[in-house]
């Protein structure tokens, strides 16, 4: 009723060098990839802004990711842009400064070379200085009047 039967086993050993050539032991089926291959795959700078290009108008401009406002924050952020912004307004506001300061210097100019006083209240300069004049008083120049008073009390 039984049978048995016999069943020849083999064994087969390698030594080391035969092992290397006959077994794969590398992990290409598991789906992980050298460093080599993996930066084969990644695309090169030149590559994305061609890409960028290309997609410009296709990618929205407002939104949490994957829009222009996600790219501006996050390369304004990469970059200090708040911080060079807060130093670039800082410069406007001087540069505005010193240009009202040399204006208001010059309309002096004027006023002492032509005995004139010029109305600048429009212009919000706030012109209202002393000035000394050749006989050794001050003249006082002021926007709200138009001629020069002699004002020797100092």
């Amino acid at each position: 009723m039984s049978q048995t039967r016999n069943v020849d086993l083999r064994k087969e050993v390698f030594n080391k060098p035969q092992y290397e050539q006959v077994i794969d032991t590398s992990f290409s089926q598991l789906g992980v990839t050298s460093i080599s291959a993996s930066a084969e795959d990644q695309i090169s700078i030149e590559e994305f802004f061609g890409y960028y290009n290309s997609l410009f108008y296709d990618i929205p401009p407002t939104g949490e990711t994957n829009s222009h406002e996600f790219l501006v924050k996050e390369s304004g952020q990469y970059i200090n842009f708040d911080q060079i912004a807060e130093e670039i307004l800082a410069l406007q506001q001087e540069i505005d400064g010193l240009r009202k300061d040399l204006l208001t210097e010059q309309i002096k100019v004027v006023e002492l070379e032509t005995g004139t006083t010029i109305n600048t209240g429009s212009l919000g300069l706030g012109i209202d200085t002393n000035i000394p004049n050749s006989a050794g008083g001050n003249a006082n120049l002021s926007t709200s009047n138009n001629s020069p008073t002699n004002n020797s009390s100092y």
